[in-house]
């Protein structure tokens, strides 16, 4: 009876291991279809009256290899690397070139929900300062 009771202790521990992310599913040109600031809603893609109109050119391009693109709401491109942290939560942006304000040339953000290769969410782990120090999460969408 022990031995079963170990069995089913070791199944249930593996089946609560993160799920990895592979980085082929998210290896996409993404642009916003929402974003939040400190948990309201700025930019909705196709809404003229969003708060926050300048989303329409964030772009986030992870197609080449480990190398990231990233536009956010003022337009100002960052050529940087990209990886998925060891937990498969965390998307890590980092050796930005130039350097985001008030950083060290890195922006990380949690994956809020499993990525697909129809949609990516994700939520700054840290405040952005061109949004006036909020937390920003994020609907993208493929390109």
């Amino acid at each position: 009876m022990r031995i079963y009771v170990y069995i089913l202790f070791v199944i249930m521990l593996a089946a609560c291991q993160p799920k990895k992310v592979e980085p082929a599913a998210i290896n996409i040109v993404w642009k916003a279809k929402s974003v939040k600031q400190n948990g309201v809603v700025v930019y909705t893609e196709g809404n003229s009256g969003s708060a926050q109109p300048g989303y329409a050119r964030f772009r986030l391009d992870l197609t080449a290899g480990d190398q990231a693109t990233f536009m956010d709401v003022d337009g100002r491109k960052l050529v940087g690397i990209w990886s998925l942290s060891t937990d498969n939560n965390r998307l890590i942006l980092e050796k930005l070139s130039p350097p985001p304000s008030g950083s060290s040339g890195n922006i990380e953000f949690y994956l809020t929900t499993a990525p697909t290769r129809e949609q990516l969410m994700l939520k700054r782990t840290n405040e952005s300062r061109k949004t006036g120090n909020s937390i920003n999460e994020y609907e993208l969408v493929p390109e």
